[in-house]
């Protein structure tokens, strides 16, 4: 008996659709989790990368040597670094054409770091929608397994004359279980996507008071470059 109302044994026993639900929310919980394992790992990586930059960004560090450190490795920058190069970089090229007009620089510089502000967001809010997906839709999907399993069930019950507990339990069981799962797998996805989401609206915050500090030194810049002119 112990074996007929083990997991295994009533998934055995599940009809084929009820296996099908089964195995596509063990599925869903399997791919919630790697993404929760590979965000996690971003994330925390985006906000220590963060601080080390303004860390030098702050220790009164030459912007020209940092930007040529930086422009050599280019590809690899992200976060702050990406903002940084594509402003500064933005801003030397405007300032030979338009080294007059300070205002056209500012806003061509101010530019550049927008659009690299939303490559790196898009970056960090990869797969988050998925986790949202699974969350808000495993709980459906685990519930439609349960009632077809009961359903069925019931079914089976009423070709019987004399219904007992034992002959009812392992039925219900064995469509519980597809709750359960989808419980299971929706859980994590939900608090995961919270918390992630928070994190890259922390993110997004510290890089946008970057591009305005930073904005501001190269507006003084400018102005200070069109006096000397």
């Amino acid at each position: 008996m112990e074996a007929d109302i083990s997991f295994i044994g009533l998934f055995l026993q599940a009809s084929l659709l009820v296996k099908f639900v089964m195995l596509t929310l063990l599925g869903l919980s399997i791919v919630s989790w790697a993404v929760i394992l590979q965000r996690r790992k971003l994330l925390t990586a985006a906000k220590t990368d963060a601080l080390k930059f303004e860390d030098k960004f702050w220790s009164g560090v030459d912007l020209n040597k940092l930007y040529q450190e930086l422009s050599a490795r280019q590809d690899s920058n992200t976060g702050l670094e990406a903002l940084f190069v594509s402003g500064f970089k933005e801003y030397a090229r405007l300032n030979k054409l338009n080294g007059r007009v300070p205002e056209a620089v500012m806003d061509g510089s101010y530019r550049a770091m927008r659009v690299s502000l939303s490559r790196e967001l898009e970056k960090l809010e990869t797969h988050l929608p998925l986790l949202a997906t699974i969350g808000s839709t495993s709980p459906y999907i685990g519930l439609f397994g349960t009632v077809w399993g009961i359903m069925n069930s019931f079914i089976a019950l009423g070709a019987v004359e004399n219904a007992t507990l034992a002959m009812v339990a392992p039925g219900i069981a064995e469509a519980l279980i597809a709750t359960a799962m989808g419980l299971f797998a929706a859980i994590p996805a939900v608090i995961a996507y919270n918390r992630f989401s928070t994190q890259v609206e922390k993110i997004e915050m510290s890089y946008a008071n970057f591009m305005e500090e930073f904005s501001s030194i190269l507006h003084r810049q400018a102005y200070s470059e069109k006096e000397q002119a």
